[in-house]
């Protein structure tokens, strides 16, 4: 027949094909580890770089240090990555993180001899669950087109109720036991590094739950959880009240570690807990990432923050690279996107 190949070069053509697409598809999967891993390589690579650098890094003052500053951004985090997951954002947890704080120490002083330390804690996780509310209950009730709108609004609102309540001063002492949280230690490593640990369990035992694998579903398909009656609205609510009970437990730890509240505490903490996430492997689409990806997210900038502290960076200095940070992550998350699509192009093009 004219036009049809020689004998033979049919079935090689179809070989070379086979065979460009099984290479291309490994080079793909391979391309995939190395992103997904990538974070924990470049934490490895920070730690040993700065340990050469350095000689106080891995001395045990410095590496409690280090655990004791990763604890706030982590718990944040943490919430964070709650949140990310149902593919919304919590720009309210750093001035969250200032109103417990007052609120705190301001209960605390109400009492000749300082009010009871659970009646204080009980009081701060209060507040920070109750703005978790808010924000989820407006976003979700209010129909609001996304929940940077109410997050920022509550972000301005806790953080002048933060200086209203504290006339813009310092309030210096807390109870007992917030002090014991932030500032003692056990092991040679502070308690707050074991808080966090806890935390994280408890979130990494909640996704084995329903409500676990609800969260995952709304991020990743929230039209087809509707339609297999997931509880859309109450697991978005649910998402941002743990963000705001975390943000409560970074207030917790910095007051304890500072020994104060005031409005000043917890300030770029949004940005701290959001690199955390996306530098972890999360995405802002939603329906991906695990607790243990925001933890080494918080680990690189606490461990990236110590170590230019260390070489006597400037902290203005150390705004840059953190939000250079931030731009690497998110264009590694658009690659880590396309390549996903193109994986899953070409292995359904073999099956056929």
């Amino acid at each position: 027949m004219v036009g049809s190949p020689p004998d033979g070069e049919g079935p090689k053509a179809a070989l070379g094909q086979l065979a460009t697409s099984n290479g291309t598809l490994k080079t793909l999967s391979l391309a995939l580890n190395l992103l997904r891993i990538g974070p924990l390589l470049i934490l490895i690579l920070m730690v040993v770089v700065v340990s050469l650098s350095s000689q106080y890094f891995f001395t045990p003052r410095n590496i409690s240090n280090v655990f004791a500053q990763t604890a706030v951004i982590a718990t944040l985090a943490l919430g964070q990555f709650v949140v990310i997951v149902t593919r919304g954002i919590d720009l309210s947890v750093g001035s969250c993180v200032a109103l417990c704080t007052v609120v705190g120490a301001l209960l605390y002083h109400a009492a000749p001899d300082g009010a009871p330390s659970a009646l204080v804690i009980v009081a701060m996780l209060s507040v920070g669950a109750s703005v978790g509310f808010i924000n989820g209950s407006v976003f979700v009730y209010g129909r609001l087109p996304h929940p940077f709108i109410i997050t920022l609004a509550t972000l301005s609102i806790c953080k002048g109720l933060a200086f209203q309540f504290s006339h813009g001063q310092t309030i210096p002492g807390v109870a007992p036991w917030v002090k014991f949280v932030g500032h003692d230690t056990f092991l040679g490593l502070p308690i707050s590094a074991y808080l966090v640990a806890i935390i994280a369990l408890a979130l990494w035992g909640g996704r084995q739950l329903v409500w676990g694998r609800w969260i995952y579903a709304v991020g990743g398909n929230p039209e087809a959880a509707v339609r297999s009656g997931i509880p859309v609205n109450a697991v978005l609510v649910s998402s941002y009240v743990i963000s705001g009970i975390c943000a409560a437990i970074a207030a917790i730890i910095v007051a304890g570690r500072t020994d104060s509240g005031s409005g000043l505490h917890g300030d770029l903490g949004e940005l701290d807990s959001i690199a955390s996430v996306i530098i972890g492997g999360a995405s802002f689409l939603g329906g991906r990432g695990n607790v243990g990806q925001a933890l080494v997210g918080a680990l690189m900038i606490g461990v990236l923050r110590n170590a230019l502290t260390l070489l006597n960076v400037s902290i203005f200095f150390q705004l840059i690279v953190i939000g250079v940070v931030i731009v690497l992550a998110v264009e590694s998350d658009v690659l880590r996107a396309y390549l996903e699509n193109r994986f899953r192009v070409l292995q359904a093009a073999k099956t056929q």
